[in-house]
């Protein structure tokens, strides 16, 4: 089951990948024709490169020069496509596709320091998400302790009626206060478990 969910989800982001670099495209066939100086400067990029490879094989001997040169050419060049998409009021990123994260680029994954593949932050909150959903979970903002009204409890001792010689506050009050120390220990391996038991329907 656990596989199957990722799954879905990889397909999910492979689509979105997909979708932000076909909007790209797009975008680009629609700027060209208002600014063809763009695309000029994009075929210039596309073909620098294959040229200076040519030239440092044809003559290693010059392949610092070749180097330098090619990357005064492409300052350049990027240079005059900034300064076309500024002075029309086009962002500078307008040729970057719109990922909806940023960090992955919609593919889930990322390299750690250790430049090992690691999965994003933007797909644990989605497994999150869904295993929070799956658990009843998914109202933390508003289901939480800090949301806790011990006011909805009774003040009031008495023994007979509750069978404590405490009141209900009192009593929910000790209780919070140990379910914060489980959460709080919950990785401690000394800790031991909790459990609610009660008729239904009570709080």
């Amino acid at each position: 089951m656990a596989n199957d969910i990722l799954n879905s989800l990889l397909r999910e982001y492979e689509q979105k990948k997909i979708n932000a670099e076909f909007d790209l495209e797009e975008r680009k066939k629609k700027i060209y024709v208002l600014f063809p100086r763009l695309e000029e400067i994009d075929n210039e990029l596309n073909s620098l490169g294959l040229f200076v490879t040519k030239s440092i094989l044809l003559n290693p001997s010059d392949s610092e020069k070749c180097l330098l040169d090619l990357n005064k050419k492409i300052d350049a060049l990027k240079a005059e496509k900034e300064f076309i998409l500024v002075k029309n009021n086009y962002p500078i990123d307008f040729f970057k596709p719109n990922y909806e994260c940023k960090i992955c680029n919609d593919t889930g994954y990322v390299l750690d320091e250790n430049s090992n593949t690691v999965m994003c932050s933007c797909l644990k909150q989605k497994l999150l998400d869904i295993s929070f959903n799956k658990s009843n979970m998914f109202n933390l903002q508003n289901e939480n302790f800090y949301k806790f009204n011990e006011l909805l409890f009774s003040d009031e001792v008495d023994l007979s009626k509750y069978r404590f010689n405490i009141s209900p506050r009192k009593n929910i009050l000790n209780i919070k206060d140990k379910c914060i120390r489980f959460v709080n220990d919950f990785d401690n391996p000394e800790v031991k478990n909790i459990l609610f038991t009660g008729a239904t329907g009570l709080r």
